[in-house]
């Protein structure tokens, strides 16, 4: 079994690695293709993956290219999990919208919307290549904004599942705080990536007892303080938002914090320095603990769980994912890219049926699912006027006057991206 992994020299690619030499009877890779166009950031990765593999006796081989077509040449899977402009982009992205009194956020607003106009047209690009090399491959998207990229990739017609370490995440923390082992939790995960919420989580499977109520009534303090939203919001709707639900609830207070302190980028950035260093150490063979820090929890884990189950092996039968919508919220088309439970196998991805959706969220989710719809027109035609009225649409943006200033800030910002401009 191949899998590729672009934009293998991240950072975030030994806790990739970890996973599937501690996961290989899930994932019984025999070759792993990292490929990046930074070669000395690719060669201090791959080392260190080659240590690892061999610390933890994985007999796969691992070998590091910056040919993208020789690296997918007979892929079973590839991976995506690739930063157009590095983090200097990103750091534009959390300052610039600042200005206009929005908030700065690399995947969401105006900041999410330059992402996604640099990075649709770079990642349809490599799923042609893909599909070139082997029609049959499967496109597992970790790239942001990963509900655009993801709708992007299945409009044009390619093998794509769309995955986010979110929903994993709260698995982890809820099995932690029951007492349970996490494949004994299952979440009732609703809405699009980045705007989600969990209205239940069940003991044991989709049918399950909900233990939500429970959860939050003895640990909502603790949830609360990782989500960085008051309590309040929980008990009062009876629902776990996620962390990105703050953007929307907490908008100004956020927008002046960020005013206050370095961007993330800039936290990233020096951390991804250090990291770097530590790559190179010969001696080293094992993850470090500072890669926590750097975010992607659990991202090993659920990139092995669903290539395991979507080229046929032991995954788990349900699994959070992003995929066309297909009736499962009626609200919305069939071809917008939700992120929900779904049945996942060699077929793809087929979302579980939910429980109808309360006003409160169904008018948010909806609302951004437009957005989404003219985010994405711009990021395939381009134009400054398609670039306004994605700003305009978008709930943390929506007014005339913050749009029209966003609109040149993104252009201005990121012309060498964008072949329109």
């Amino acid at each position: 079994m191949k899998l590729a992994v672009v934009g293998g020299g991240s950072t975030y690619t030994p806790e990739l690695i970890d996973g599937f030499a501690r996961l290989r009877d899930t994932l019984p890779l025999t070759e792993l293709v990292l490929v990046d166009p930074a070669a000395d950031r690719l060669e201090l990765v791959g080392g260190l993956a080659r240590r690892i593999f061999a610390r933890q006796g994985h007999e796969g081989t691992i070998t590091t290219t910056t040919d993208l077509d020789a690296a997918v040449e007979g892929a079973d899977a590839v991976l995506l999990q690739l930063r157009v402009g590095g983090q200097a982009a990103r750091n534009q992205d959390e300052t610039w919208p600042l200005e206009c009194g929005c908030v700065g956020q690399e995947t969401t607003g105006a900041g999410g919307l330059a992402k996604a106009l640099r990075t649709v047209p770079v990642v349809l690009d490599i799923a042609e290549r893909v599909r070139r090399a082997n029609p049959d491959a499967w496109i597992i998207d970790f790239t942001n904004p990963v509900g655009i990229v993801t709708r992007a990739l299945l409009k044009a017609g390619h093998k794509a599942v769309g995955l986010c370490n979110v929903a994993i995440g709260f698995q982890r923390k809820f099995a932690g705080l029951l007492g349970v082992a996490p494949a004994d939790v299952h979440l009732d995960h609703l809405g699009l990536n980045h705007l989600t919420w969990e209205t239940g989580v069940r003991i044991g499977g989709p049918d399950g007892e909900d233990v939500l109520p429970r959860l939050l009534a003895e640990h909502g303090d603790t949830i609360a303080a990782d989500l960085r939203l008051p309590r309040l919001v929980m008990d009062r709707f009876g629902v776990v938002p996620s962390y990105y639900l703050r953007y929307y609830y907490a908008h100004d207070e956020v927008v002046e914090e960020l005013r206050t302190k370095p961007s993330r980028a800039a936290e990233v950035a020096a951390m991804e320095k250090e990291l770097l260093e530590m790559y190179g150490d010969p001696a080293l063979d094992e993850k470090p603990a500072l890669l926590g820090r750097r975010g992607g929890a659990f991202y090993s884990e659920a990139a092995v769980d669903l290539a395991a189950s979507l080229l046929g092996g032991a995954g788990s039968p349900y699994q959070v994912v992003n995929t066309y919508n297909q009736g499962t919220l009626p609200f919305l088309p069939d071809d917008a890219v939700i992120e929900a439970q779904a049945a996942v196998g060699p077929g793809g991805a087929v979302p579980l049926p939910v429980a109808p959706v309360d006003p409160l969220y169904a008018g948010l989710i909806a609302n951004v699912t437009a957005y989404e719809d003219l985010a994405l027109d711009a990021a395939l035609r381009g134009g400054r006027e398609r670039v306004f009225k994605a700003l305009l649409a978008h709930p943390l943006v929506g007014q005339y006057a913050y749009a029209e200033g966003l609109a040149d800030r993104l252009i201005a910002h990121n012309r060498e991206h964008l072949a329109w401009a």
